[in-house]
Formats: C-alpha cells, sequence, structure tokens
C-alpha cells in the first residue's frame, strides 16, 4: 500500500510539474523579467522576484484547486479567457521586440525605478508574463482531475500543494539570478537571447489566441448542430 501511494505521489507530481514547467519556461523568461527590471540592482531584483514568485504561487494554488469554480462565477469561459490573456501576452511581446536598445549604464538604479518595478510585480510580470492564461488553464486541467475517493483527493491536493511550491522555487531562482545569467551570456548575447525571447513571447500569445479562437469557433459549431 505505501508502495503504491509513493508510486502515485511521483507520478502525479512528475506529470503537473512537467506540464507547468513546459509552459511557464522560467529560465526563458528569465531574460525578458531582467528586461523589464534593467533599472535595478540584483538585490532589488531578487525582492521583486520573490514577490512575483509569491504572487505565481498564489495563481497555481488557486488555478489548481478553484480555478473552475471561479470562471463560473464571473461566467468567463476558457477560450474567452485564452484570448484576452493571448493578446496581452502577444502585445508584450511585440512591444519588447521593437523596443529601442539600452544603453549600458541608461537605467540608474534608484527608489524610484524599484517603487515603480514593484507595482508591476502582479501585472504584467505574474499575470500574464509567467502565470498567464496558458499555466492558468493547465492548472484547471490538472485540478478538475482529482479523483473522487477521500485517499486519492487527499494525495492529488498534497502534490498540487507541493507543485505550486516547486514551481515558485525555481520561478524565484530563474529571476533573481537573470543578472547573473546575463553576464555569463555578455552583453551582446543576451540582447539576442533578450530579442530571440521576445519573439517566442509574441509567438506564444498568438498561439494561446488561435488556441481560443478555435475553441470558441468548436464550441458555436456544436451548438448550432
Amino acid at each position: 500500500m505505501a508502495e503504491f501511494f509513493a508510486s502515485r505521489w511521483i507520478g502525479d507530481f512528475l506529470f503537473a510539474f512537467g506540464a507547468l514547467f513546459a509552459i511557464i519556461n522560467p529560465y526563458g523568461l528569465a531574460f525578458i523579467f531582467l528586461d523589464r527590471t534593467m533599472g535595478l540592482s540584483d538585490s532589488e531584483r531578487a525582492r521583486v522576484a520573490l514577490r512575483v514568485a509569491l504572487y505565481a504561487f498564489a495563481v497555481m494554488l488557486g488555478s489548481l484547486f478553484v480555478g473552475s469554480q471561479v470562471l463560473k462565477i464571473f461566467g468567463i469561459s476558457m477560450p474567452a479567457l485564452r484570448i484576452a490573456g493571448g493578446l496581452v501576452v502577444a502585445a508584450a511581446g511585440w512591444s519588447m521586440l521593437h523596443a529601442a536598445p539600452t544603453a549600458p549604464g541608461a537605467h540608474a538604479t534608484s527608489s524610484d525605478n524599484f517603487a515603480i518595478v514593484q507595482r508591476m510585480a502582479f501585472f504584467p510580470l505574474t499575470i500574464p508574463l509567467t502565470t498567464g492564461p496558458g499555466t492558468i488553464a493547465t492548472a484547471i486541467a490538472i485540478g478538475t482531475h482529482r479523483p473522487d475517493d477521500l485517499d486519492g483527493l487527499f494525495t492529488s491536493s498534497i502534490v498540487s500543494l507541493l507543485v505550486a511550491i516547486a514551481m515558485a522555487a525555481i520561478i524565484y531562482h530563474a529571476y533573481a539570478k537573470s543578472s547573473v545569467m546575463a553576464r555569463i551570456f555578455g552583453e551582446e548575447g543576451t540582447s539576442v537571447v533578450t530579442r530571440l525571447s521576445a519573439f517566442l513571447l509574441l509567438c506564444v500569445g498568438v498561439q494561446i489566441m488561435l488556441t481560443g479562437v478555435t475553441e470558441l469557433a468548436r464550441s458555436i459549431l456544436d451548438s448550432i448542430k
């Protein structure tokens, strides 16, 4: 019995963790986070990273446990969530892709910059850039497949909590160490990776919108039939 529950815990954890890690891609987003926090010192950036990680933890946990119920309360369909969230993600990627290059030292570390970035921690740094509609939809899908039996429900709930904690820790590590990764890549390499990340973010936003439009069109066709 103990071996059964252990294998079930591991399997459920790896499945949920792998799905969320792939959709969030925190180390890929680290360069975008660095670009948005360019005017901060490493310690200030780490503090913002911690705040984003805590917000992301709350979003993931809420989506895993009550995400579908919240959407029902506000009358928001999953296609609408994907279309709106994908639009915001695509817009962020587009603006970053066409932003003028920043000269070294152009941003001075200041308390004003830190206050501004802190206000951006939830939107847009957490939602939609880190835990956007794709993450929310994935977490909701994982949460809706919980077993009905008491033991299975308990195991699934604990696994969901551990997955959210693990992903939040990885988000914090990736974002807090983004400047270290930038120094490893160098100025030119960081610029290339940032532009590439912005382009991929644009593509992800468009793909999320297309998925939402496809789901919406399919639901309309099904209702007509």
